[in-house]
């Protein structure tokens, strides 16, 4: 019962995580006038969209963090354990370089980007608390 709890509360998270995604995708894209996003020099998503981290790899950002969380919610769904923490673990990492390329080096908040990476967060510590769990139902 409480294992099915956790999968559902990933897959809610995970559907949020594609949301943003999306959104981050969108703007970069798109480039649209009204930016709500942007607030200041300092908390801004524009920074980051369009700077160091706009692509990884010749990849849009975004678009990696967007496969990522449709690959998290489709192993929930799945109830795959395994992958959902090894994805997981996988999207703390880039979550965490993306933070510190983010503050460190650009000196920005993007406060979607922190959603992302609490979204991340979350998801990554309850996959853990999963694997660690026997089947019970």
């Amino acid at each position: 019962m409480i294992q099915r709890k956790l999968f559902n509360i990933i897959i809610s998270l995970s559907l949020v995580g594609v949301l943003l995604a999306l959104y981050l995708l969108w703007q970069q894209f798109f480039h649209p006038v009204f930016r709500p996003c942007n607030v200041n020099n300092f908390v801004n998503c524009d920074a980051v969209i369009s700077g160091p981290v706009a692509k990884t790899f010749g990849i849009p950002t975004p678009l990696i963090g967007l496969v990522g969380y449709i690959v998290i919610m489709l192993a929930a769904f799945m109830r795959n354990k395994r992958v959902l923490l090894y994805v997981t673990a996988f999207g703390l990492s880039f979550c965490l370089y993306l933070a510190y390329v983010e503050l460190i080096q650009l000196r920005v908040i993007c406060p979607v980007c922190i959603a992302c990476q609490l979204i991340m967060t979350t998801v990554f510590t309850l996959s853990v608390i999963l694997i660690k769990q026997k089947h019970i139902r």
